[in-house]
């Protein structure tokens, strides 16, 4: 009986050292994460306050816990720059215990930010950035890209609006690593079905006039002229367009980074039968719905396909963490791997070799101002975007790690 006793005693304490190994190995017994965004200028309403909320609510609905230990979510603003945001994230892991940093809105910051954490084997969650360099060349086997790309972009609405007979093109892009990247992706779509490029300008990050830039696009003759920028860099051209009246005149618009938010700045009288591509839209169904208003109910806002794709890739996180017993950055990443992604955001989802999440995406079309029942009743989706036929395959992304 002694012996069985002390087996027994053994054994339970056995469990009881298993199960603090396992909790030890949280760094400072808390799980933290960063939102790192644009909380002050042209992306504020795309990511912002609005992404930090997102992020708290996927904390929330997992619980408040992490491999036992309690989650807790920091943000900062990172302007836009690329040294800002890099600094931040240094100090975010080195003195702060920051484990994973999410949204990260503007290429240039995310490109220099994942830089940072995969030196040193921490977490990025990207969800506002565009450019699909995130998992090319400047891939991470710790980072990871949820929302959208460029590539995405170019797949939906540059084909779409090539097969609708917009043949010419002319380009208006922001200049900077996203717009570079946008254009690339669009010009690709648009040569590969015959279509061609007449010309490009580009135009500096938060720009408030576009009069040179339009007049540009106008005397290039193009039928389509490209808006290969985002945010209030976006709505600006388009409402400077209307005012020079080039529209009226028979060249259209491409808005290739159009989201709901910058919609309901236009208006729909503005906005109406803009084509764009998005990897979200609340009303989608009852799932999207439902959260939608949880996250309404916080913000008086619905959310963007950023602040959607935040909440989604910070859920996932949570759980990889959890199942893996860890906030170890490699054995994480490994773990969100493994595990399936699927909740309201991602449909018909795959995490891929190099950090890509491929869901399905939808091209939509800005309702006329009669066939909408309100305020965010905005998109009538026209077709879904396949994920396999949304995303490059990884082989051919240029990541060096998913090289064959």
């Amino acid at each position: 009986m002694q012996k069985m006793l002390k087996k027994l005693l053994m054994g339970t304490a056995a469990v009881a050292l298993s199960a603090g190994a396992a909790q030890a190995q949280i760094s400072g017994d808390t799980v933290k994460i960063g939102v790192l965004t644009d909380k002050s200028s042209l992306y504020a309403d795309v990511a912002g306050e609005g992404s930090v909320v997102a992020a708290q609510l996927a904390v929330e609905e997992f619980g408040g816990k992490a491999a036992g230990k309690p989650v807790q979510v920091i943000s900062a603003d990172h302007q836009n720059k690329a040294d800002i945001s890099s600094n931040i994230a240094r100090q975010w892991f080195d003195t702060e215990g920051v484990d994973a940093i999410a949204d990260l809105v503007t290429s240039s910051t995310a490109l220099a930010v994942q830089e940072v954490a995969r030196d040193k084997a921490k977490v990025t969650l990207i969800s506002g950035a565009a450019t699909s360099r995130l998992t090319g060349d400047a891939c991470s086997p710790t980072g990871f890209h949820w929302a959208y790309d460029t590539y995405a972009l170019a797949v939906g609405t540059g084909r779409a609006v090539v097969r609708n007979g917009g043949k010419s093109w002319f380009f208006l892009t922001a200049d900077y690593a996203f717009g570079h990247s946008l254009e690339a992706d669009v010009t690709r779509e648009v040569k590969a079905l015959g279509g061609e490029v007449k010309g490009s300008v580009r135009h500096p990050l938060n720009s408030s006039d576009f009069s040179s830039y339009l007049l540009q696009a106008q005397g290039s003759g193009a039928q389509v002229i490209g808006l290969a920028n985002a945010g209030t860099d976006t709505t600006n051209s388009i409402k400077q367009a209307a005012e020079f009246g080039i529209t009226q005149a028979g060249q259209s618009l491409a808005g290739l980074l159009l989201f709901i938010s910058d919609v309901d700045a236009l208006g729909l009288q503005t906005a109406q039968n803009l084509v764009l591509t998005t990897g979200f839209y609340w009303d989608l169904d009852d799932e999207t719905r439902a959260w939608s208003a949880k996250y309404e109910k916080k913000t008086g806002r619905k959310p963007t396909m950023v602040q959607a794709g935040v909440y989604s890739s910070v859920l996932h996180y949570l759980k990889a963490v959890d199942a893996a017993g860890t906030d170890d950055g490699l054995k994480v990443a490994n773990k969100m791997k493994e595990l399936p992604v699927k909740d309201m955001f991602a449909k018909n989802a795959k995490l891929l070799p190099n950090g890509r999440l491929a869901h399905d995406m939808y091209l939509a079309r800005v309702k006329q101002p009669a066939q909408s029942k309100g305020r965010w009743d905005y998109y009538d989706i026209v077709s879904t975007i396949p994920a396999e036929e949304a995303y490059q395959k990884p082989e051919a992304s240029g990541c060096p790690f998913t090289k064959k």
